[in-house]
């Protein structure tokens, strides 16, 4: 039983990386293809990672996915929001269809 479910949160790991790089692709700027690849780490390769824990076990192989998974949750997000705020400040333009800039406001 156990592996059926670790095989159901592997294939819904592969499936949002899947989507993450069609986001890639299609998405139209660099901060919407940022957003998608955020997520496509996050929820996509954590959800592998963690199918392989409920597969393996607690031994050396689910210890590791483990503080994979970790390590991917806390530097993820962080590395996203420097790299955007990276080309925010470099001059890259937002897509034209974007809504609001708050970089531009907060820098106000």
């Amino acid at each position: 039983m156990s592996e059926v479910l670790g095989y159901i949160f592997i294939l819904f790991g592969l499936a949002f990386d899947i989507f993450g790089c069609v986001g890639l692709i299609r998405l139209p700027d660099v901060y919407n293809r940022l957003q998608a690849v955020t997520k496509c780490v996050t929820l996509g390769t954590c959800s592998i990672l963690f199918g392989v824990v409920v597969i393996k076990g607690f031994n050396g192989t689910g210890i590791k996915a483990l503080l994979c998974i970790v390590f991917l949750l806390l530097t993820a997000p962080v590395a996203a929001h420097a790299l955007a705020r990276g080309a925010h400040k470099a001059g890259v333009k937002l897509w034209e269809g974007s809504v609001c800039d708050k970089y531009e406001e907060d820098s106000k």
